[in-house]
């Protein structure tokens, strides 16, 4: 927990963010300077003019109401609430390497994170069942390699990265688009809940700010900022992963991508990634080779986590059923017809699948293999 002096010198740093028109680049601005939030408080107006316009600087200089930082004083009196500035020697430093770097972060977790090796899996909110399993497979094996896993909170690919890194009592970071008192989505609640347990959860946003839109395509620099590369586990042309690629790519971070279906819209980001020079991914050992870590695994983690567990407790039936089933979405009746079985007995075959975790059935009446 924070003193009283500190508390007073953090709250100097939320105090100049929240002045309207002073954005991370002109907080660093004026950083480079003055030094610090103080020296900037008790600049002239005429020195802060050399900076800034007249009107930020008549902002800076006027007074200013200390019970509007009330909320943000308590919230840091609380056991592992933090808040780390640029000045802190806990700022990670590969965020120091981006254009635009937040001039602090609101954290809450283990802020030894901030500066572990990460890889950020980012990917569709609306994924496929394979989709989320393949994120949390690799999540799983890129823990057990000693990388922390950085990803956004979001529903979908996000959220199974999370879970998977979890899974391997790994280290993960969850960057999110609102202030930390406000956990979004709320079904995400006993994540968010866990990885504060066992990993960290930052925002460069104020408290009480609200999901918004254009909050998430800032906070995915930070996501790819904090990493090493960026893998892409699913995403349609028009997503906010393919911002994070991209931004990731601007960093110089390493872009990694999973193939899919040259049918279904949630690869068809992944392969313009691919087309534009993603690495293409279709094991773990091919982000291993490309960060130049060490070839030895704990376990073997791939796509196709525990293929070879839930293929030894299936019936020769029920394997040759997975296997005309493929990976992509199937409808019944098609089942029926490569099968040369009954309605009945194919229905009592993906039933009993389903209930080992092998198949899932989808939107429209079709199943998905996910193993």
């Amino acid at each position: 927990m924070y003193s009283g002096e500190e508390i007073a010198e953090k709250t100097l740093w939320i105090r100049l963010s929240s002045i309207e028109g002073i954005g991370s680049q002109t907080f660093c601005q004026l950083l480079k300077e003055f030094g610090s939030p103080a020296n900037v408080f008790s600049a002239t107006f005429k020195q802060l003019t050399a900076i800034v316009s007249e009107k930020i600087a008549l902002s800076i200089k006027q007074d200013f109401n200390e019970d509007s930082l009330k909320t943000s004083q308590n919230w840091l009196m609380q056991a592992n609430n933090h808040l780390v500035t640029l000045a802190d020697a806990q700022y990670p430093q590969l965020l120091l390497e981006i254009n635009d770097p937040p001039p602090y972060l609101y954290a809450k977790g283990n802020l030894a994170l901030l500066n572990q090796p990460s890889i950020a899996i980012v990917g569709s909110r609306n994924a496929s069942v394979q989709g989320e399993k393949n994120a949390e497979a690799f999540a799983e094996g890129l823990c057990h390699h000693g990388l922390c896993v950085v990803s956004g909170l979001a529903l979908g690919i996000d959220g199974a990265a999370h879970r998977g890194a979890l899974k391997a009592n790994g280290a993960t970071i969850a960057v999110v688009g609102t202030g930390l008192d406000i956990v979004y989505p709320a079904k995400h609640r006993d994540l968010a809940h866990h990885i504060v347990e066992h990993g960290l959860i930052i925002s460069e946003f104020a408290l009480g700010t609200p999901s918004k839109p254009q909050n998430f395509p800032k906070r995915n620099r930070i996501i790819s900022g904090l990493s090493l590369g960026c893998l892409v586990v699913e995403a349609n042309l028009q997503s906010g992963s393919q911002i994070t690629a991209r931004l990731a790519g601007e960093q110089g971070r390493e872009v990694f991508a999973i193939p899919g279906s040259i049918h279904s819209p949630m690869s068809k980001g992944c392969h313009q990634l691919i087309k534009q020079g993603a690495k293409l991914v279709d094991d773990l050992q091919d982000i291993v080779e490309e960060l130049g870590l060490s070839r030895q695994l704990n376990s073997q983690i791939s796509t196709t986590a525990n293929h070879d567990n839930a293929a030894n407790t299936q019936t020769g039936s029920h394997q040759t059923l997975l296997d005309l089933m493929g990976f992509e979405p199937i409808a019944l009746d098609r089942l029926v017809h490569l099968s040369d079985l009954t309605v009945s007995e194919v229905s009592s075959m993906l039933m009993l699948l389903e209930l080992e975790g092998s198949v899932a059935s989808i939107a429209g009446g079709n199943f998905q293999r996910i193993v």
